[in-house]
Formats: structure tokens, C-alpha cells, sequence
């Protein structure tokens, strides 16, 4: 009866599916994939195992700045609001604020439909108060939601530095397009990691454990189980390293040997040594994510960061009238 209190929305855009992106990727130069497939229900489940490891500083850091700076939050954006997270996961952070802020509705956004509703169920449960919903979207697109009342001011609620995912013109693009949610009344907190010692980098996104790589690799267990594919995972192997040029992280598969593999009725030439890239991960100054955000249309209200410097969270206004 308590999980029946979520109330699930229909997206009402078009996504860009799994088959789409492998037979476009693959015989892309260089061959790509983006980072949100990752996110089925195994890659969810093995994201929130990274969270948890000793080398991701990431999510702890950033969990120690909701904590200090939750009263401080909930005076920016007001009493009785409603909060939208995107990309929710097990929706640990959001705990964080939600006692604080007490807000009229929560909703949560995220492209793991079944994790998604595991996560809300959840929150429901534990916070009978608090109106619940949710939707199964690509939010990487621009949004359309067929659910969330104008008249409460709204805090779009973006952790864990995802935006680092996007290219900078895109993470620009992503911006403005949440000015929609935003609008009449609304405010932006998001995560930023930082720039920092490439080892500290390096660490997190090649842990002692092999998460990481068992999370990289998961994408290929997903493609060979979704579509028909001839592809043998254990041909891969995961790489991951900073590059200080670009000013992010890159995660590839690579291949181990020549091979041929076929999706569908359409075959692929990998060589010895070919990347597969899966994911970027940029890390920015508080000055250059600043610039990009006032570039899109806000205003910096407020940043916190941990006493090391590794991790960031901004508090944007819109600046549009």
C-alpha cells in the first residue's frame, strides 16, 4: 500500500534506444557509446557499489557539503517547494535535504525505470509526508513532463557531477534547457567535481576492487543481452585515465584482439588495442563552471566546497525575467 504513493508519469519524449547508439557508435571514428546506457539495472546496481569504495571520493564529499550547508540551502530556495532530481539513483543525497527543506513534492527523474521505482518506493515509505512521483526519462534531451504544478517554486536537484558526462558546449546547451523547470520561480543546485592531483583521479575511476571495470564491462554484457549481437565481453578490457589537455577523465573499452563482431545483420572490425569510448567525465575550477553557468542564463548564488578543494556544489538563480 505505501509504494502504491508514488505516482509514475509517462515521459513524453522520444529516446535514443540501445540499438541506435551501438550501430551508430561502432561505426563511428573513433567508436563511442554514451554513458547513459550504462544504466540498466545491473550498471545501476553496480554505480551504487562504486559509491561506496574507498578511492570514490566523489560521493562522500559531496554528501559532507549537503550536510554542512543543508540549512543554509533551505533558506535559498524557501519553505514548501518542489523538489525535481534528475538522474535520482538510489536517491541517497536527496535524504540529506528533504528533513530540512521539507518540501510539498519530490520528483524524481531518472533513465533506470525499475531502479527509479525501487528508489521512490523507498523515499515514500520513509517520508509519509511527503507527495512523491516519478519519471522514467532520457533528461539528457531536452524535457517535456507531463507532471509538475507551476505555482510551487521549484530546486532541480542535479548530484554527483554527471554534468561532467556532457562536452562543455553540451553541459552549456543542458543548462539553458533547464530553464524551463525553472521557470517562474525555481533555483539549480548542482555537483561539480573538481580539478585536482590526476592520482586522486586516477584512483577513483581505476579502484583496487575492479567496480569500476566490472561497471565499464557491463555495457558490453548489455549489449550482447539486448540485441542480437555476437560479442564476447571477455575480449575487453577497461581503461580509464585523466587527460590534463581536455580536463577530464576518459573511460574506453579496449580490445584485446582483431575481431569481427556483428550486430544484427551489420559487422564491426575491431584491431588489437582499438578504444571503445564509453565515458568523459570533465572536472572543472569553481571559476570555469561559474562562467559556463553564467553563459546559460544564471546567476551564482552560492558554492560550497570540502575543506580538500575536491568537490563542488553551486546554487544558480535564473537570470532570465
Amino acid at each position: 500500500m505505501r509504494a502504491a504513493r508514488v505516482q509514475l508519469h509517462e515521459g513524453e519524449q522520444s529516446e535514443e534506444n540501445l540499438r541506435e547508439a551501438v550501430l551508430t557508435g561502432f561505426a563511428a571514428k573513433p567508436k563511442r557509446i554514451p554513458p547513459k546506457f550504462f544504466y540498466d539495472q545491473r550498471g545501476s546496481e553496480l554505480f551504487e557499489a562504486i559509491c561506496e569504495l574507498p578511492e570514490y571520493y566523489l560521493t562522500r564529499t559531496e554528501m559532507a557539503i549537503l550536510q554542512r550547508h543543508g540549512a543554509d540551502i533551505a533558506r535559498s530556495i524557501g519553505p514548501r517547494c518542489l523538489v525535481v532530481e534528475l538522474g535520482s539513483g538510489a536517491s541517497k543525497k536527496i535524504r540529506l535535504l528533504l528533513e530540512i527543506l521539507r518540501p510539498a513534492a519530490y520528483l524524481g527523474i531518472d533513465i533506470s525505470r525499475k531502479f527509479l521505482l525501487q528508489s521512490t518506493q523507498r523515499l515514500a515509505r520513509d517520508y509519509p509526508w511527503l507527495e512523491v512521483h516519478a519519471t522514467s526519462v532520457d533528461f539528457g534531451r531536452p524535457l517535456h513532463l507531463s507532471w509538475y504544478p507551476d505555482t510551487l517554486p521549484k530546486l532541480v536537484f542535479f548530484p554527483g557531477s554527471s554534468i561532467g558526462n556532457l562536452e562543455p558546449h553540451e553541459a552549456m546547451t543542458f543548462l539553458k534547457g533547464l530553464q524551463l523547470l525553472l521557470q517562474p520561480r525555481g533555483a539549480l543546485l548542482i555537483g561539480v567535481d573538481l580539478k585536482k592531483d590526476p592520482k586522486i583521479l586516477d584512483a577513483a575511476y581505476n579502484d583496487a576492487q575492479g567496480v569500476t571495470a566490472a561497471f565499464n564491462l557491463n555495457l558490453l554484457h548489455r549489449i550482447r543481452r539486448e540485441l542480437d549481437a555476437d560479442l564476447l565481453p571477455e575480449t575487453f578490457r577497461h581503461l580509464a585515465f585523466y587527460n590534463e589537455t581536455a580536463g577530464r577523465i576518459e573511460m574506453h573499452l579496449v580490445s584485446l584482439r582483431r575481431q569481427r563482431i556483428r550486430i544484427e545483420q551489420r559487422h564491426f572490425q575491431f584491431v588489437p588495442g582499438e578504444r571503445l569510448h564509453t565515458e568523459s567525465s570533465y572536472k572543472y575550477s569553481v571559476a570555469e563552471f561559474q562562467s559556463i553557468a553564467e553563459q546559460a542564463g544564471y546567476r551564482s548564488t552560492q558554492v560550497w566546497t570540502d575543506p580538500g578543494n575536491l568537490f563542488s556544489v553551486h546554487f544558480l538563480s535564473s537570470a532570465l525575467k
